[in-house]
């Protein structure tokens, strides 16, 4: 079966600098969810830009459903992706419902929305729990409650699949836990970088650890989350304890 998400041999940096990414080869299935994690400045949010196609690569080709992302057009990648990001609409003056309704664009035919956009938009706030704050602008939500508009409006293009960069980050706890269940609820394929140790080892199929742009680890959270790899990745010393339902992560600083 074919990945829907394929990257080979994928070199990535700024213009006229040095590589942030090195040689990025791996496949995410269909409804697979993979968190990738890595130290700030591990080139995370550089490999998330590659994937709903704000950047191209340097070297190597990246593919959606088996073809290259960069032979399609923009509409057409962004009915198979959708992003969620840190940076979030500068427009506070729309409402919930009109910063959804974006999520629409890639489908649109026409000039105004159609019978069938209204109802995405409407079950998508449905789904994330916003039809209270369907007519409240944006910019009077808390940060939380921006984010969960942010997920409506990637539910809203009805992609194949989900691009997260840190999605909890402004979450309190059990709004992260409600969140992660949703997504994995969706049968879509998840792809979200992740700060959290505990919340990857207890969401993700998978976990792909990056270090320094390279790729360190990428199995199952059991196999790529160990006190190796953390220690790797992080600079610090890891301590995991798996006696318990869910391993337990502690870390110190060397020395």
């Amino acid at each position: 079966m074919t990945p829907v998400v394929e990257l080979s041999g994928v070199h990535w940096g700024p213009k006229r600098q040095a590589d942030i990414l090195h040689d990025l080869t791996f496949s995410v299935a269909a409804g697979e969810v993979l968190a990738i994690c890595g130290a700030n400045g591990a080139g995370k949010s550089s490999l998330l830009r590659l994937l709903y196609r704000h950047q191209a690569p340097r070297k190597g080709t990246v593919r959606l459903m088996g073809r290259d992302l960069w032979l399609m057009k923009a509409p057409e990648a962004a009915r198979i992706v959708a992003a969620v990001l840190q940076e979030q609409p500068t427009d506070f003056a729309l409402t919930t419902r009109q910063i959804v309704a974006l999520g629409r664009l890639p489908h649109r035919k026409g000039f105004g929305p159609g019978t069938l956009d209204n109802a995405v938009v409407e079950a998508a706030l449905r789904r994330m729990d916003l039809t209270a704050f369907a007519d409240r602008p944006f910019g009077t939500l808390s940060g939380g409650e921006r984010q969960r508009v942010m997920v409506a409006r990637a539910l809203a293009q009805e992609p194949q699949v989900i691009v997260l960069d840190e999605p909890t980050n402004h979450l309190d706890i059990r709004h992260q836990l409600e969140l992660l269940a949703l997504l994995r609820g969706l049968g879509l394929t998840v792809i979200t970088t992740l700060h959290d140790l505990t919340l990857a080892a207890d969401f993700a199929d998978r976990v792909l650890v990056l270090h320094q742009g390279r790729i360190i680890a990428d199995a199952p959270p059991s196999q790529a989350l160990t006190e190796a790899t953390i220690a790797r990745a992080f600079n610090v010393t890891a301590r995991v304890d798996r006696s318990g339902p869910a391993p337990r992560f502690s870390f110190q600083l060397h020395g």
